[in-house]
């Protein structure tokens, strides 16, 4: 039995996706940790009040909607960074690119902190709805590293049980195995199996094969299609997404190609620019991969004069990251792609074809100076930049310096919508303007491209500051409320990861950056003295914390408490507050200071002469010397040469960028001949590649927004880049597949109820079939046992009980009668009085007795299950009627499974097809549609060998025995 809970995106205009599995055992599963572009912390709070009970979480896609909130909460909710996690491998991948962009692109991905979680004394920020523009820590780039590298990869169609939270309960043989849905380069189809639930998790999936992204493995190959594969066969719930199903004129993906291929040509023959708004790591991908072909094959066409003086470019703040990571995930892609490539790789001379994921015309932009010179080149171009949504990333700048030419042209790839976005959003006003505009005869393409001159929308520019005054008091007391409250739940005083007190700011002392380890330990202590005197009993009231959220830490924070009740309590509640001093160590033991051991001249030294020298004093002996720092020549030389090698080295290397080194020495980014407009673009000039960091990074933040008016006079246009699948594919897979259950999630109310009513006249003709469409938060028990009764074994009867085992399930054949639970006897009863533990006898007495129900009420006693009596055990046991019956077969043997027995027998087992199986080259094994095992053999199959041993028997009689040993033998009724 399970039950399901939509946490975000069910029935609404967000695209965020989010769900919870409840299985039997107290077993939950978290699906997806998605968030959109508004960023706000309280869409995450049904995610957050779980996470405590939470014992597996699966990630499906390497989108903002489905991976987005996922550091933010390994970073600031509790416990959450120690649940196992599971994805494949391009989403860890993608999904880390993607991230960083995301939070090197904008502040205000960090979210707000509540208005509620500051407190009485929070200070409300001008011109914000909510009443706070207090910005959280963003998560750093090492930080975001960790996570994804604490995700565990998995592979499609490999099994794995995965290990559990420390605070869930056992996962009862949990088994979860991923599948191809297409859409993104290792998207997911999550099968669960736990005991009998069989549940198929598909959201935002493509069933049409693209040019870099293969198809959703729905279909079985060795049928020709016309079959589902056996894993995702008649599930007990199929969860399907139903986002994208409402659209126009679905165009095939040969004829939107040739659609947006032939907008870009228009736009650029004319000598504009084409700016396409997508996300960092996913979809972005598919469309990069198009342009770079045609590129690559129009350099010699009619259209060669036109290509050649067009450049693509691929603006993120990861882009070289996820290129990176594209080159290793050749097996995730299409096969059409994998063939290529190999043949690329093997072939030579005339054979030799060019390597497809040779990104030679794809010019990746990390920083923000290459983007505004790219921008202000002369000659035409295309931009690919992030995101979709154009309220964060390099899209939004783009586009602010494109708008004010008419031969330039923005064209869409997805819907953004005012109810998703909100009518200030920039792309939804695009989306506006492009619907309600009226199409251009310009266009060859036959895609509504909207003229919008003369068109102005207002933007809403977010900025941050530093905090200061009564908001630096405010955040320094929430900070020291999360501490306290993280200290409870976790058992240290720290918040994830983050260190004691590093977020407290002082605003009346600084501590210089060249204190040695000692000031630096006591600057620590000091912070962690200042939050302990902050939680004391007067400050509680003004702080906010209760007895209750302080925990243990009562003894030692609270005034005149001197007891604290233990009983009940885990870990550190049940111990006296008490921290042991931390001690610095290295690979050697202890750390030592070496002006700890100073001679006396030495120190006269430093505190005589050297000390009157400022350089003198900060480089001298013991002291700490920044990177870089020339040491000071010693005594009696002349010479002023710096005897520090490194500080060489740093000097003659100005600050680059890595990427781009390792892109110039593999000639990833070879210039075009001829191409004049690239000499300031190019990767040589130190100068422009570096890029000094925002001053105002450090430290806590406030946003501050500004609103903007932007006047439009390019074009727009849009094709669905999408990649989702449409109904009719949804129409044509559900009869195949049979679900028991269909829940409906990720759309808006309109696709979610059409979706629905065509999948019930779908289900019309299968038994017991249901379809929900539940909200944000509505628990749906999508179980199948809806007929099941509870009732006692006699313990006659347990005695009598053979088990057996398939798969941690034990299976047993039943023949009983049902009756009342019969009265205790006059043994039983003397028994019990000699008892001299009068406890064990209350705990039997109302259990063993037995009173009858009064007239009109219903026995509250739970029926037994008792041994037959034995005349009609011998009159069932009769040569006639044991004739009749037939043994039953229990369980679902797989046939990698049996492969995998029979070849440690030493037998030669290969597969034929998906769902056959050839044994020794004399016997095939077969699994039909309906589960059933078929066992086939040749004359060589069923013979002995001439030399039979014990346990050697033919071929047929092993594989046979073998299909038992898969299976539970329960006998026919008696």
């Amino acid at each position: 039995m399970f039950t399901f809970t939509p946490l975000l995106g069910a029935q609404s205009a967000s695209p965020a996706s989010s769900s919870l599995l409840e299985l039997d055992g107290g077993v939950k599963i978290l699906i997806d940790v998605g968030w959109d572009s508004s960023f706000a912390a309280s869409k995450l709070e049904h995610i957050t009040q779980h996470v405590s009970t939470l014992s597996v979480i699966l990630l499906t896609h390497p989108t903002l909607d489905h991976l987005g909130a996922y550091a933010h909460c390994c970073k600031n909710v509790p416990q959450f960074s120690r649940i196992p996690v599971y994805a494949t491998i391009p989403v860890i991948n993608l999904g880390r690119a993607l991230l960083e962009d995301l939070y090197a692109s904008s502040k205000v991905a960090a979210s707000v902190v509540p208005a509620s979680a500051l407190g009485t004394g929070s200070v409300a920020g001008e011109g914000d709805n909510e009443g706070s523009n207090i910005l959280l820590q963003a998560p750093t780039v090492e930080e975001i590293a960790g996570y994804f590298n604490a995700i565990n990869p998995l592979k499609y169609s490999q099994p794995h049980q995965p290990i559990p939270s420390p605070f869930s309960p056992p996962l009862g043989g949990l088994t979860v195995t991923a599948y191809s849905a297409g859409h993104t380069l290792g998207g997911t189809i999550w099968h669960i199996q736990h005991g009998l639930e069989s549940i198929v998790y598909a959201a935002d999936w493509n069933q049409t094969r693209e040019n870099l992204s293969p198809g959703a493995a729905w279909l079985s190959s060795s049928t020709g299609g016309a079959e589902i594969i056996e894993p995702l066969r008649q599930p007990t719930a199929l969860i399907c997404s139903s986002r994208g199903i409402e659209k126009a004129n679905p165009l095939p993906r040969k004829k939107r190609d040739d659609t947006l291929v032939t907008l870009i040509r228009d736009t650029i023959s004319q000598g504009g620019k084409v700016l396409i708004p997508a996300d960092t790591s996913a979809r972005i991908l598919e469309i990069a991969f198009i342009l770079n072909q045609v590129w690559r094959e129009n350099m010699d066409g009619p259209h060669a004069a036109t290509y050649k003086n067009a450049r693509i470019y691929m603006a993120s703040k990861s882009t070289k990251a996820t290129m990176r990571y594209l080159q290793s995930m050749l097996e995730w892609m299409d096969e059409s792609v994998m063939r290529d490539a190999e043949a690329a790789m093997t072939g030579k001379g005339k054979d030799a074809t060019v390597h497809p994921l040779d990104w030679t015309h794809i010019k990746q932009i990390e920083k923000q100076s290459h983007l505004e010179k790219a921008l202000r080149r002369k000659s035409p171009s295309v931009i690919l930049a992030s995101d979709s949504s154009l309220e964060w990333g390099y899209s939004r700048q783009a586009l602010q310096a494109l708008a004010g030419d008419s031969r330039n042209l923005v064209i869409m790839t997805d819907k953004v919508t005012p109810e998703e976005q909100g009518p200030s959003g920039l792309g939804s006003q695009l989306w506006n303007h492009w619907q309600d505009g009226t199409a251009q005869s310009s266009s060859h393409s036959g895609a509504k491209v909207v003229d919008s001159s003369g068109a102005s929308i207002q933007l809403r520019q977010p900025d941050t500051q530093p905090l200061e005054g009564d908001e630096l008091l405010v955040y320094n007391q929430y900070l020291a409320r999360q501490r306290q409250l993280h200290s409870t739940q976790q058992g240290d005083n720290t918040m994830p990861g983050d260190t004691a007190g590093a977020d407290l700011i002082d605003d009346q002392a600084s501590v210089s950056s060249e204190s040695s380890d000692e000031d630096e330990d006591a600057e620590h202590q000091g912070k962690a003295l200042n939050l302990s005197n902050q939680m004391t009993q007067s400050h509680k009231r003004k702080v906010g914390i209760s007895n209750e959220d302080l925990g243990i830490n009562v003894l030692i924070k609270g005034k005149g408490v001197y007891d604290y009740d233990v009983r009940n309590k885990r870990g550190r509640e049940k111990v006296f507050p008490f921290m042991a001093p931390k001690h610095r160590s290295d690979e050697f033991g202890d750390l030592i200071k070496p002006e700890d051991y100073l001679r006396a001249e030495e120190k006269d030294d430093m505190d005589g002469a050297d000390a009157k020298d400022d350089t003198a004093q900060d480089n001298a002996l013991g002291q700490k010397r920044k990177w870089g720092d020339v040491a000071p020549a010693p005594k009696g030389r002349r010479d002023s040469k710096p005897q520090n090698k490194r500080s060489k080295v740093e000097k003659k290397h100005e600050p680059d960028d890595i990427d781009a080194a390792i892109a110039r020495a593999t000639g990833e980014n070879v210039k075009e001949n001829g191409d004049g407009d690239d000499d300031d673009e190019s990767d040589s000039n130190e100068e422009s590649d570096y890029e000094p960091e925002d001053a105002s990074s450090e430290g806590p933040q406030k946003v501050v927004y500004s609103d903007l008016s932007l006047e439009l006079h390019l074009k727009i246009a849009y094709v669905d880049f999408s990649g989702l699948f449409e109904k009719r594919d949804l129409q044509m897979l559900i009869p195949l597949i049979r679900p028991r259950k269909l829940i409906l999630i990720s759309g808006d109310q309109g696709e979610t109820a059409s979706l629905a009513g065509e999948c019930r006249e779908l289900l019309s003709g299968v038994s017991a079939a249901e379809v929900f469409s539940p909200l944000i938060g509505e628990l749906v028990d999508a179980s199948v046992d809806t007929n099941a009764w509870s009732l006692k074994l006699s313990s006659r009867l347990v005695k009598k009980l053979v088990w057996q085992n398939v798969k941690g399930l034990g299976i047993v054949a039943l023949t009983g009668q049902l009756g009342a639970e019969p009265a205790p006897s006059a043994d039983d009863k003397k028994e019990a009085e000699d008892d001299s533990a009068r406890k064990k006898l209350k705990l039997i007495k109302p259990e063993t007795e037995v009173k009858p129900a009064a007239d009109g009420e219903a026995a509250a006693a739970i029926p037994v299950l008792d041994l037959l009596p034995q005349p009609t055990i011998t009159s069932l046991s009769t040569p006639a009627q044991h004739s009749t019956t037939h043994p039953i077969h229990v369980g679902d043997l797989r046939i990698a499974d049996l492969r995998a027995l029979l070849r440690s027998l030493g037998h030669q087992a290969e597969f034929r097809g998906e769902g056959t199986l050839l044994v020794d080259g004399s016997v095939v094994v077969r699994k039909g549609a309906s589960g059933k095992i078929e066992v086939e053999s040749a004359a060589g199959g069923l013979a002995v060998p001439q030399y039979r041993t014990a346990g050697r028997e033919g071929t047929f009689w092993a594989v046979r025995k073998a299909v038992y040993q898969g299976l539970a033998v329960v006998a026919g009724s008696r």
